[in-house]
């Protein structure tokens, strides 16, 4: 299998399992409502690992699809910079929703509700980052796409309407990155991706 085939499976894994994160996600109330607090905690941690692993294949599929996409201009170079510093903002983002609130909302000792208002900001605050980065490095591959032809143009177009769409959306917070618009967002970026490592897959170039 070459780089490229490899590079586009982690893509595509690492779509499917943030799906999966999105859909498996508890909801607030299942935490602080009537529903079994304990067991959401659970199930929030482990759909929060999962999205930090997907991360990590979601950014050695990026290495694939920028040396697929390298250009002079050095467009997908800048697209692998902005895509690394979304996987970090949202590593943390996962990490303070799935390890720190979840455990903070169930001490033994009541928690001011400053405290775990602290941690939603947190959450909130990388997440944003997350979103407007990943934009930015679709858009930045889609334009490294359709200069140089390296992938499909349909592809590329896709890219420039949703990742100046979504990235525009967070910065004048019009879309609420609560479970459902955070939802949305893997949704249509990682349809975005899904497609390139697909596109990965279907026609690697030779082995490198």
């Amino acid at each position: 299998m070459t780089d490229d085939a490899k590079g586009g499976a982690a893509l595509i894994l690492s779509a499917g399992a943030g799906l999966l994160t999105m859909l498996l996600h508890p909801m607030p109330h299942d935490i602080f409502g009537v529903a079994d607090p304990h067991r959401a905690v659970t199930l929030g941690a482990y759909v929060h690992g999962l999205a930090i692993a997907a991360t990590v294949l979601g950014f050695l599929g990026a290495i694939a699809l920028y040396r697929r996409t390298d250009d002079a201009e050095r467009l997908s170079l800048s697209a692998l910079v902005a895509f690394g510093f979304a996987a970090v903002a949202v590593t943390i983002a996962a990490a303070v929703s799935g390890f720190i609130a979840g455990p903070l909302a169930l001490a033994r000792e009541p928690t001011p509700r400053a405290v775990i208002q602290l941690a939603g900001l947190f959450n909130q605050a990388f997440a944003k980052i997350d979103v407007v980065a990943t934009s930015a490095a679709i858009l930045l591959w889609s334009l490294a796409i359709w200069r140089g032809r390296t992938l499909s143009r349909a592809l590329a177009a896709y890219g420039f309407v949703i990742a100046p769409v979504l990235g525009l959306l967070v910065i004048f917070g019009w879309l609420r990155l609560d479970v459902h618009g955070f939802g949305l967002v893997v949704i249509l970026q990682g349809a975005w991706l899904a497609t390139a490592g697909v596109l990965l897959l279907r026609r690697p170039l030779a082995a490198r």
